[in-house]
């Protein structure tokens, strides 16, 4: 009688070690602070439009920026490429940030978010950088630096599409993906991309966990000022035509080059 006593308990203390080690990871991760959800919901604040996420707010900063170096580096290209692929490169870059820029100026205000006025510190070396590079190796440095700019912006881009709860978020990060693409296939029609050069540098660099400015505190941020050409130099494209919420995407883009 002792021994069948002692074997029940045996399987029941088995039984339950068993479900104990099935419960610890759901208890451990699903509720507890310090997961990635936690983190989302603490950084989030919300609006009328949806929560709003650190990485929402990155995304603005990042489109900003994008259009605060990219657009002088394009009005640059216009104004002095040796060759008609750049200066038509450059001639999306100027149309397309202008445009994109306007779009995140006005989600940001609408988000009470604060945006900067000025090109970062890499991005102000990158322009100084082209401004003292000449022929050959001017275009070189124009395709590649703008390339690789927008490859990482383009993978926010993905990330911000995919993941954000924020409406006006979500229909910036389209407006975004349509342009940086076009970019991208404008940058790459050069002939001058150096795409051994994108691979290892990809993978090679690390990425960091995004920060975002503050979260809205209730003021109103100062508005930024528009990123617009300079000069009278006309530009010859034109945004993709986006009357009010995205319903379709304009896959329209310059053929490939031919081999």
């Amino acid at each position: 009688m002792v021994r069948h006593i002692n074997g029940t308990v045996l399987i029941i203390a088995g039984i339950v070690a068993t479900v104990g080690a099935l419960l610890f990871p759901v208890w451990s991760y699903a509720d507890r602070s310090g997961t990635g959800r936690d983190r989302l919901d603490s950084s989030s604040v919300p609006t009328r439009w949806g929560p709003l996420s650190a990485t929402d707010r990155d995304f603005l900063v990042r489109v900003r920026l994008a259009g605060l170096w990219e657009l002088p580096a394009g009005q640059q290209a216009v104004e002095r490429a040796p060759t008609q692929a750049i200066r038509d490169a450059g001639d999306h870059l100027v149309v397309g940030h202008a445009d994109l820029d306007a779009r995140a100026r006005d989600v940001a205000a609408k988000l009470g978010v604060e945006l900067p006025n000025q090109p970062n510190e890499q991005q102000q070396g990158w322009l100084r950088e082209l401004s003292a590079a000449r022929g050959a190796e001017y275009e070189r440095k124009f395709a590649n630096l703008l390339r690789i700019a927008h490859g990482k912006v383009f993978a926010l881009v993905a990330q911000v599409r995919h993941t954000t709860r924020n409406t006006l978020i979500r229909h910036l990060a389209t407006d975004a993906n349509q342009t940086v693409l076009d970019h991208i296939t404008m940058l790459e029609a050069t002939g001058r991309v150096d795409f051994d050069a994108l691979a290892h540098e990809a993978a090679d660099g690390t990425a960091a966990s995004p920060t975002g400015p503050p979260a809205p505190d209730g003021e109103v941020p100062a508005a930024p000022d528009p990123a617009v050409p300079s000069g009278d130099l006309s530009y010859t494209s034109r945004p993709s035509p986006r009357p009010g919420p995205p319903t379709a995407i304009d896959t329209a883009r310059p053929a490939p080059p031919t081999p």
